[in-house]
């Protein structure tokens, strides 16, 4: 789903969510050291003292931008940024103790040495925490991997622009130069992976979730690449303007540079929506883990009698524009399940490979036919068809590989054999539920169904429809027929 960039508040909202709660530690601390081992909301003069705090810290974080290009700031500019913050919230303050005529009500020692403490913990607070950032983005967890796709006389430029203004928001992972052979070498140390007729395959072996287009001002606008690349569920940006939509996608004008560009995608999210579903995400992961926490102690001793093993399966999944994470589920299957998956594969309800699905599937714990053909389930299948087994994603969904709602993660053998309309399914994260599994998936054998399932989730999201999706999945699940 097309990202648009959000404004400071947004974009830094981990280091806001940080900042308050170093505010209000340090509000305790010094509420603690002048009263006594206490809590200044037990306090009733006090708690309007807290609650003006974090709306203060708010405030300045919306109009001073406090928070601007704080990754690349040094140890004393940091400082400085701190120290400048914590005198605006304290300024606040006590103008409205002044204003108020309340200055006789409150403890002047817990106003100021609540600033002092608000500078030292918030200071080393967001040191701790660019460190943890920037060793994630060093791994390419948060920069977005962007493929260029351009002409040999404006390949360097572009190239150096891009790394220059839009180095921490993509990875440049490679070029395809359309109008000559290059393939093997490089420019400007970035790999030149496709020339003019295999972009398309270049995007199906590598992980890819955005592609910029630069050419010349005299070319025609390219089409039929935007189409197909964002068709695929890449996100693409191309630098020559045109009016006109391409058929089914979506086209805003934003910039990337110093380029204006005309963005192409098969689905749209703003900002603030993009913050609503995270944060959805977030509060349902952390239920959810605490639900799999007490599932683990009830169904932790069932699997280990019934089939000796750890109780967690992980597997390699392919997620958001193919890049790859490991899924993590209750195991509801003998340990040589993979193994097996081969010789049981002319029984799949799904020829084409696509999927995997079989009905009295052996591989699954407790699972076998008797003699009279009669299906004798066990607890594998129980887990299965309460999505009991579905339940450790909670955690891929706090991790963000995932999401509560969106469309099924392929395993590698099926990554591998989609057609390039087929990776349109993950232009979102991938979901614990999502449409298809809520509209009958065990009826659902012909994945070009699954297909125009998940991208009419992804071309009509929204946040009332993932609402939607989730009680639907209530309703499944206890309707037993496994929606997860």
């Amino acid at each position: 789903m097309y990202r648009k960039k959000a404004g400071g508040w947004l974009k830094h909202f981990d280091f806001i969510m940080l900042d308050m709660l170093c505010l209000q530690a340090a509000f305790m601390l010094a509420y603690t050291v002048r009263m006594g081992p206490s809590s200044p909301y037990s306090d009733g003069e006090y708690r309007g003292i807290g609650v003006l705090l974090l709306l203060a810290d708010l405030v300045i974080v919306l109009l001073s931008g406090t928070f601007s290009g704080v990754l690349r700031r040094g140890h004393y500019e940091e400082f400085a940024a701190m120290l400048r913050h914590a005198c605006l919230v304290e300024a606040i303050i006590i103008m409205y103790l002044f204003t108020a005529r309340k200055n006789v009500d409150y403890s002047r020692f817990i106003i100021y040495l609540t600033g002092v403490l608000y500078v030292c913990i918030g200071y080393f607070a967001r040191f701790l925490w660019k460190v943890w950032l920037l060793q994630r983005r060093a791994a390419f967890a948060e920069r977005r991997s962007l493929l260029l796709v351009t002409e040999y006389a404006l390949a360097g430029e572009s190239v150096e622009d891009v790394l220059e203004h839009s180095s921490d928001q993509f990875l440049l992972t490679g070029i395809a130069v359309l109008d000559r052979d290059m393939r093997g070498q490089e420019l400007s140390g970035i790999p030149v992976v496709a020339g003019t007729g295999d972009v398309v395959e270049a995007v199906c072996r590598s992980w890819v979730d955005e592609a910029l287009v630069i050419l010349p001002r005299n070319q025609a606008y390219p089409a039929e690449l935007a189409e197909q690349l964002a068709g695929m569920g890449v996100v693409v940006h191309v630098s020559v303007f045109r009016a006109e939509e391409g058929s089914g996608m979506r086209q805003s004008v934003n910039h990337l540079g110093e380029h204006t560009v005309l963005t192409t995608s098969i689905g749209y999210a703003t900002p603030l929506q993009q913050f609503a579903k995270r944060a959805m995400d977030i509060a349902g992961g952390i239920a959810g883990c605490l639900i799999t926490c007490v599932l683990f102690m009830i169904l932790a001793p069932a699997i280990l009698i019934s089939s000796p093993g750890p109780v967690f399966f992980t597997q390699e999944r392919v997620g958001m524009n193919g890049k790859r994470f490991r899924i993590y589920k209750f195991r509801s299957m003998y340990m040589d399940a993979e193994e097996r998956k081969t010789e049981l594969m002319e029984r799949n309800r799904h020829g084409d490979g696509l999927m995997f699905k079989m009905e009295a599937d052996p591989r699954i714990i407790g699972c076998r036919v008797l003699p009279d053909g009669t299906v004798r389930k066990g607890l594998g299948n129980f887990m299965r068809n309460y999505s009991l087994d579905e339940f450790p994603q909670f955690f891929n969904v706090l991790k963000g590989d995932m999401s509560l709602v969106g469309t099924r993660p392929p395993t590698l053998d099926e990554w591998e054999r989609y057609e390039p309309h087929h990776r349109a399914r993950l232009a979102v994260r991938p979901g614990i539920t999502g449409l298809w599994q809520v509209s009958g998936r065990s009826r659902i054998t012909d994945f070009e169904e699954v297909v125009r399932l998940d991208t009419k989730y992804i071309t009509e999201w929204s946040m009332g429809l993932d609402l939607r999706i989730l009680l639907r999945t209530v309703r499944v699940v206890l309707g037993r027929d496994g929606a997860m």
